[in-house]
C-alpha cells in the first residue's frame, strides 16, 4: 500500500513507550499484537505519546472521508507495530549470540516491567533512620524476581566489560569516586549513554565517619557537582566508601540532594560470591555490590564477574533489573 509504505519509510523511530515495551514483554507477545492490530478495520488509535509520528499520519490522511482516514490509522498502527516487533526480534536473536560469545548457557532472564511507582523507602532495620534523613537499604522491598547490579569507584576500566554489558543489555548502576574515575570520564559517558545509572560514592573514597560534618559534606555535595559537570546528571543515590557511615553522613548527604542510601546484601567477585544471609540465596529486591577491578586484583576479570553473576541470577530464577526504576 503506497501510504503505508510511505508511513513506514518515513518513522523508523520508536518513541519512549516503544523502546520500553521489551522490557515489559516478551517479542513474541509483540508479534501477537501486531497481529492483532492488524485486525483492526475501524479504531486505529495511536498511543498518547508518539507525537513526533502525528505528523507523517496526518499528512497520510489529509482530506481523506473519516472511514478511510480510520482504516489508515489502523493499518498505520499495525505497520508500525510490526516494525517493531521485528525489530525486538532481530535485538533478541542478537542478544542470544551474544550470550553465547560470551560464555553463557543462556541469556540472562529480562526483568518485568518497572513499578508504575516507585517503591516507598524506609532504612533497613537495625540501621540508621531518622525524619529528614535518607533510609538506608541493603534490598528494595519488592516482590518481583529481580536484584541489582551496582559497581563501586571506577578504578578499572575495561571495555570489553561494558561491551559484554551492552551486547546482553544488562542494566547497572555505577558508584563513582573522582579520584579513580577522574583519569577517564569518557569511559563513564560512553556507559550512561548506554544506559547506566551514575550515582555518588564520594570525591576521595574517604572512610566517613573518621571526618567532621563539613568534610563529609564536601566530599559529597563537591561529587554531585562533578558528576554533573561530567556526565550531566545530578544523582540522587549516594553509597558510602566501605559501607561505613553515621548520622552525620546522612545529615551531609540529605543537604547534597540525596534521597537514598543503598548498601549491598551481596558482594560478586570474579571467583567467588559472598552471601549477606546463611541461606545463600538471592531475595528479591536485593542489591549486589561489585567494583570496577582487573586480575591484578581479583584474579579474574570483570566479565569473569559479571558471568558468575548472570548464571547465578538465572539459575535461581532472577533477571538483573535498574535499581533506579524502583527507588
Amino acid at each position: 500500500m503506497p501510504i503505508i509504505g510511505q508511513i513506514r519509510q518515513n518513522d523508523r523511530r520508536a518513541s519512549g513507550r516503544w523502546r520500553q515495551l521489551r522490557r515489559a514483554v516478551g517479542a513474541s507477545t509483540v508479534v501477537a499484537l501486531a497481529v492483532s492490530c492488524a485486525a483492526v478495520s475501524g479504531a486505529g488509535h495511536l498511543p498518547d505519546d508518539r507525537a513526533p509520528l502525528d505528523r507523517p499520519l496526518a499528512a497520510a490522511v489529509e482530506g481523506l472521508p473519516l472511514g478511510e482516514a480510520q482504516r489508515v490509522g489502523a493499518e498505520y498502527a499495525a505497520a508500525s507495530l510490526a516494525d517493531y516487533a521485528h525489530a525486538l526480534e532481530r535485538a533478541e536473536a542478537r542478544r542470544v549470540a551474544a550470550a553465547k560469545r560470551w560464555g553463557l548457557a543462556t541469556p540472562p532472564l529480562r526483568p518485568p516491567a518497572p513499578p508504575p511507582q516507585k517503591v516507598e523507602l524506609a532504612s533497613t532495620p537495625g540501621l540508621i533512620a531518622d525524619a529528614g534523613l535518607p533510609p538506608v537499604v541493603v534490598r528494595v522491598p519488592t516482590d518481583d524476581k529481580v536484584v541489582f547490579l551496582t559497581i563501586d569507584d571506577g578504578w578499572h576500566k575495561d571495555p570489553r566489560f561494558t561491551r559484554m554489558l551492552r551486547e546482553l543489555d544488562i542494566p547497572y548502576s555505577a558508584f563513582l569516586s573522582d579520584y579513580v574515575a577522574k583519569d577517564d570520564y569518557d569511559y563513564f559517558r560512553r556507559m550512561h549513554r548506554d544506559g547506566a545509572a551514575v550515582q555518588n560514592h564520594t570525591l576521595h573514597h574517604k572512610e566517613m565517619p573518621k571526618l567532621s560534618y563539613a568534610q563529609q559534606r564536601r566530599e559529597i555535595c563537591d561529587m554531585q557537582e562533578v558528576l554533573k559537570k561530567e556526565i550531566g546528571v545530578t544523582p540522587r543515590l549516594f553509597r558510602p566508601p566501605y559501607g561505613a557511615y553515621n548520622r552525620d553522613t546522612l545529615r551531609a548527604a540529605a543537604t547534597c540532594g540525596i534521597e537514598a542510601v543503598p548498601l549491598w546484601a551481596e558482594e560478586a567477585w570474579a571467583e567467588k560470591f559472598d552471601w549477606g544471609r546463611a541461606d545463600r540465596v538471592f531475595h528479591p529486591g536485593d542489591i549486589i555490590l561489585t567494583h570496577f577491578r582487573g586480575p591484578q586484583e581479583w584474579g579474574g576479570t570483570m566479565n569473569d564477574m559479571l558471568r558468575r553473576t548472570l548464571k547465578t541470577a538465572t539459575d535461581q530464577g532472577f533477571a538483573l533489573a535498574r535499581l533506579e526504576d524502583y527507588i
